[in-house]
């Protein structure tokens, strides 16, 4: 017998877990992200660093660095804005993505060679721990959700039995968890403290920017559910076989920003901003940029990418259900 989150880790991160391999992420993938809808939207978030390097809050010689990169789409896009704007700064500038797994590491450098060739070079580091910086911008799309968790019901906890979920005694640290947020169900995520602690040692100055599905409160019910070739499926389904989809298909849950907030702010870091995908990307500029984008494209090619922009902006779509969280070490 298991707790939900060991079994959610071997999911996830055990040999041969889902994450364990490069997955496709779109129309071919389980899933949809901002990054696979637009690459606005990476734009968007570069043309922010770009403003903050600009007023000088930024270091022009800092570090970019993207967590949990997938391919490589997202910081690319922001590394090919940033050299429209100012091309000194891709000599000045130091760009990173951190990842675990060795063979997501693999897809990561043949892309980035493949986009830019020699005129880039974007480190790859295994862990956060091998980062010391005098400062560090990060970035980071859907990495909260992505955090094991445990499940809680009228102060029970699961555990898994021959991949049947069976409900037991609460671990202490999770009934304090739950009882801080007012929580009677739903989803405690474990290892935001330690990977908050983690970030808060990288750099002696860092921003830390993050997107995610989720709120910044609890409703005590249950979120956790299963991605399958575009299709939702409830974890507590009747119809649900666990050994079916174990390791096969992505498991993820709604964000509890609160607990984000905290867990960030016990290790010495400042909450600069929480606030809508929609308004994040309204501020960072993308209708400008779009507009910009109009006066040199065709009439079709803007419309695609306004209908792509609309599914980031969208309060039905991504616009409200997706924060932004923007915390700060000085």
């Amino acid at each position: 017998m298991m707790s939900f989150s060991d079994y959610m880790n071997e999911w996830l991160y055990g040999e041969e877990g889902y994450y364990q391999n490069f997955k496709a992420i779109g129309k071919g993938g389980d899933f949809y992200t901002a990054v696979s809808t637009s690459s606005f939207f990476g734009v968007s978030i570069a043309n922010f660093v770009y403003q903050k390097i600009v007023q000088g809050s930024i270091p022009r010689n800092g570090y970019l660095i993207e967590i949990g990169a997938h391919q490589g789409y997202l910081i690319g896009d922001m590394i090919q804005w940033l050299y429209s704007c100012d091309p000194t700064l891709i000599q000045s500038m130091k760009f990173a993505i951190v990842e675990r797994q060795p063979k997501v590491q693999e897809a990561q450098k043949k892309y980035i060679y493949e986009r830019f060739g020699d005129d880039v070079h974007v480190e790859i580091f295994s862990s956060l721990e091998e980062i010391d910086v005098e400062y560090a911008f990060f970035i980071s799309n859907e990495i909260f959700d992505a955090f094991a968790c445990e499940l809680i019901r009228d102060n029970q906890m699961a555990y898994l039995n021959d991949n049947q979920i069976i409900w037991g005694e609460i671990d202490e640290e999770i009934s304090q968890k739950a009882l801080k947020y007012h929580q009677n169900t739903g989803e405690v995520a474990v290892g935001y403290e330690s990977f908050a602690t983690d970030i808060a040692q990288t750099a002696k100055r860092l921003d830390f920017v993050s997107f995610d599905y989720g709120e910044k409160y609890v409703r005590n019910d249950f979120s956790i559910r299963i991605y399958k070739a575009h299709t939702t499926l409830p974890l507590f389904d009747e119809e649900m076989v666990l050994a079916d989809e174990f390791k096969q298909s992505d498991i993820t849950f709604d964000v509890n920003f609160a607990h984000v907030i905290d867990a960030f702010e016990e290790a010495g870091m400042t909450l600069i901003e929480y606030e809508t995908q929609a308004r994040a990307l309204v501020r960072f500029g993308i209708i400008e940029l779009l507009e910009m984008f109009a006066k040199q494209s065709t009439q079709k090619n803007y419309a695609r990418e306004a209908d792509k922009i609309k599914t980031l902006l969208a309060p039905t779509m991504m616009g409200d259900r997706f924060k932004m969280i923007h915390l700060q070490k000085v």
